[in-house]
Order: C-alpha cells, then structure tokens, then sequence
C-alpha cells in the first residue's frame, strides 16, 4: 500500500449501521486520486435486497439477491468508486472470508457472496488509480464493529452529487450512516 493509500475507522459511537449486530465495517481509500472502496461484512450471513437504479449503474451479484434464486444470505456488500473499473475491489472482499471458510456452503468450498456496486469518481481525482483487488482486501482489514469514519472516506472519497446539468457543476458528497432503535429492533443504513 502506497503512503497515500489509507484505511480508515473511527471509535465507538452510536447511529451507526454498525449499531446492528453482527455487521463490521471498513473503509480503503487513496486520497490524492479520491478513489476508494467501503465494505460491510456480515461473518454469519444476512439477508440483503437491492434496488438498482441510475443511468448507468455497475454491479455484481446483485441479481443472487432475488428472493426466487438459491442463495439467502450475502457474507459482505461492497461499495466502490473507480467507475467499473472499481469493481474489481470485490475480488479481494471475497478472498477475505474465503480464507476464513465463510461463505454459502457447498460440496467442495464455501463460497462468498459478495454484491457489488460502484459510483463514478473518475473525474473528482486522479482517474487513473481505481479501486482494485488489494484494495478491498485492506477495507476487511480495517472493518470493525465500532462507528466508522464518514464523510470522504472508503467509497466516499471521490463522491460527486448535484451533475444534472453536468459534471463541472457537481459538489463533493461523501458517505453517511444512522441508525434507529424501533422496540427491540435497531435498523441501520448507510448512504453514498
């Protein structure tokens, strides 16, 4: 990891999504080219729905998440910039719990599911480093079930919003999370 390449956490805290038992979260990112990946990890499995949307969204294994497919329960979800490059990052989300044997159980291994999804940051930073393999591998590296650093961190480093009417016009955004105790049940989001 090159010394501009950082993983991030932050301390313990509440109004997070890590607030609900059992998910980790970690960050990588490279802040000269504002460029990183975010993953959240989830070492017993957890149920997990999507819903793609935008102009031309990127993503992989998303389509496991249809109630009518074989597997139930995702093991980690990454977010990543890099466009569709950046989603070479799940390469190292997988390697990850593969190593620890955490995965959807089969004959001969047990196979990570790991969905994708990446946003476009290419022109914030420097567009020719992208989130890659060895990236993602050092956002498990840095998951932990404490509060995590928002703002232009992970996959929020190079975030744009407000490019309606071009990307010139667009303002830096980052990532965000919360939480909510309803009863006994506590739900938790992120957002990019």
């Amino acid at each position: 990891m090159n010394s501009s390449r950082r993983s991030a956490r932050a301390g313990a805290d509440a109004g997070s999504l890590t607030d609900v038992t059992g998910l980790e979260v970690g960050h990588a990112h490279d802040l000269q080219a504002l460029t990183g990946c975010s993953v959240v990890i989830c070492r017993r499995g957890a149920v997990a729905g999507v819903d793609v949307r935008g102009g031309a969204p990127g993503t992989r294994e998303t389509d496991l998440l249809d109630p009518v497919n074989l597997v139930q329960r995702v093991h980690a979800v990454v977010l990543a910039g890099g466009s569709a490059f950046g989603l070479d990052a799940a390469s190292g989300v997988v390697r990850y719990p593969a190593e620890r044997k955490i995965g959807f159980k089969t004959a001969t291994a047990a196979v990570p599911i790991v969905p994708s999804a990446i946003i476009f940051d290419l022109n914030l930073g420097n567009s020719d480093v992208r989130p890659d393999a060895a990236m993602g591998y050092d956002a498990c590296l840095a998951a932990s079930a404490s509060r995590f650093a928002e703002g232009s961190v992970g996959a929020g480093a190079g975030a744009s919003v407000g490019k309606i009417f071009g990307t010139a016009l667009g303002m830096k955004s980052g990532l965000g999370t919360a939480s909510i105790k309803v009863g006994s049940m506590i739900v938790g989001a992120s957002s990019l």
